[in-house]
């Protein structure tokens, strides 16, 4: 009751805020008696997968497919317990997705997809791209997510992966 008519807020909005931060480790209370909120002083923390960072992925024009390997640490949550792998973006064709560039992707390793995913595609000549991935009558067609940027149409397509999370440094 203190904190609602501190903050001006309903108590019903302080007992589900107070119910999520203990739902995620935050504090802790006992049941059935007043000021019973505690801080927990150390926050959970969240359990990190260790990936390969195995180089960079073009969002613009094809780059040549490079590995360059390095490992990076993700949240477990994010590898889904597949066979995963990160790419760092280089370029905007994908700003429509939230895909920016210097952002890293998580991509879970896999040679199909399904129309409208996003995938790491390795074109003729071995270059590699970061785009929405759609199955045509004759051909594939690999879309950038920026509507300053024109398809690729292609016939010898090879799907690397499928995007399955973006990660941003600040």
């Amino acid at each position: 009751e203190e904190i609602a008519t501190e903050l001006g807020v309903s108590k019903v909005t302080v007992f589900e805020h107070i119910s999520l931060l203990e739902k995620k480790g935050a504090v802790k209370r006992t049941k059935h008696a007043t000021r019973s909120v505690e801080p927990i002083e150390e926050s959970p923390i969240t359990p990190l997968t260790r990936l390969p960072l195995v180089g960079y992925i073009a969002a613009g024009r094809p780059i040549e497919a490079v590995e360059v390997p390095e490992t990076i640490d993700v949240p477990s949550m994010l590898s889904r317990e597949k066979e995963c792998f990160v790419l760092r973006v280089k370029g905007d064709s994908m700003i429509g997705e939230q895909i920016s560039d210097g952002d890293y992707v998580i991509v879970e390793k896999r040679e199909w997809a399904r129309d409208g995913e996003t995938v790491v595609a390795l074109l003729e000549g071995n270059e590699a791209t970061l785009k929405k991935f759609y199955k045509e009558t004759d051909r594939i067609r690999l879309q950038p997510a920026n509507p300053t940027m024109q398809p690729i149409y292609a016939n010898d397509v090879r799907v690397q992966g499928v995007v399955i999370g973006v990660l941003r440094k600040y």
